[in-house]
């Protein structure tokens, strides 16, 4: 499978039809500066009229082994990183998005961070610093499960959090959303400058679809861990949240990082989604296996001599 991701000035953003891959990456794309409606915009049960689950599925493996494939020369170049952000309501199938799609990478050359509540020593730094520490090395994948947009998310809707963070008055005057926005832009550009590639996922779930969701959750016994009442008292700030989001969206979707906001109502469309975009975008890098010097191929022959020589 072959596909062609272009991120350019002018936001042209596709994907080379091939195999049961019946959309365009640039359908999921938040377009800078754009003012958006996350409900009419962005439909949580889009499907691009592909409908063959066991298809879809069939797709997402072949997009796994590709990634596996990239990974191990991404990490044997030791030139690139790359950061993938999910961010999302509860039950959207940030885990499962996460298991599934990165199922076939090593673990060696991929870490997984999830971020929740700030702790004390956070809170005594800046909002980036927490995230700063796991960003991913050269050669790596660096997966955040939520992220530093956290600030811009859930401290907006709930302002006693912002109290906690004790920043100085005059950050906290003139707009502070509009001044982190700039400031997150500017830092995803300087990691992007430094060969860190930077994909962002939002997965849309409707609120229809996180209510059945979390319905099963209290009906099946082996999901009741998964649900706390602190999910069901988020809820109640939905129309908060999406608003949030939609400003996240027009404000942080950028030429060097941009937002897809992934369908998410079918996790098996979401699965595709979401690994059609990550294959494409490292099958852009051009990745290859380095190649070594005369210098080092004459050592290895001599190694190779030697080795045939023992008893």
């Amino acid at each position: 499978m072959k596909t062609d991701v272009d991120f350019d000035k002018k936001r042209k953003i596709s994907v080379g039809e091939s195999g049961n891959v019946r959309f365009r990456i640039r359908d999921f794309v938040a377009e800078p500066g754009k003012s958006l409606n996350l409900k009419k915009d962005f439909d949580p049960d889009f499907t691009g009229g592909f409908d063959d689950k066991e298809g879809a599925l069939e797709q997402v493996a072949a997009n796994v082994e590709n990634l596996s494939d990239m990974q191990e020369m991404l990490y044997a170049q030791d030139t690139y990183s790359l950061l993938i952000i999910f961010q999302a309501m509860d039950a959207a199938g940030k885990d499962g998005a996460i298991r599934h799609v990165m199922s076939g990478i090593n673990p060696q050359g991929c870490h997984v961070t999830s971020f929740k509540s700030p702790s004390a020593e956070d809170l005594d730094h800046d909002y980036l610093w927490r995230t700063s520490k796991a960003l991913p090395g050269r050669g790596m994948i660096g997966i955040f499960n939520r992220s530093y947009y956290e600030e811009v998310l859930v401290v907006r809707v709930h302002p006693e959090f912002l109290a906690k963070q004790r920043i100085p008055p005059a950050t906290r005057q003139g707009d502070i959303w509009k001044g982190r926005f700039k400031e997150i832009n500017n830092f995803e550009k300087y990691l992007r400058h430094n060969g860190t590639i930077i994909l962002k996922f939002f997965l849309n779930i409707s609120k229809e679809e996180q209510k059945r969701r979390f319905i099963a959750r209290i009906d099946e016994p082996e999901k009741n861990w998964k649900f706390s009442t602190a999910d069901y008292e988020e809820r109640k700030y939905w129309d908060d949240y999406q608003s949030a989001f939609e400003d996240m969206l027009e404000n942080t979707s950028t030429e060097w990082a941009p937002w897809f906001v992934i369908p998410a109502d079918n996790k098996w469309f979401a699965r595709l989604a979401v690994s059609q975009v990550v294959s494409s975008a490292l099958e852009r890098l051009d990745l290859s296996m380095p190649v070594v010097d005369d210098k080092k191929k004459a050592e290895l022959m001599e190694i190779r001599k030697q080795l045939m020589a023992e008893d």
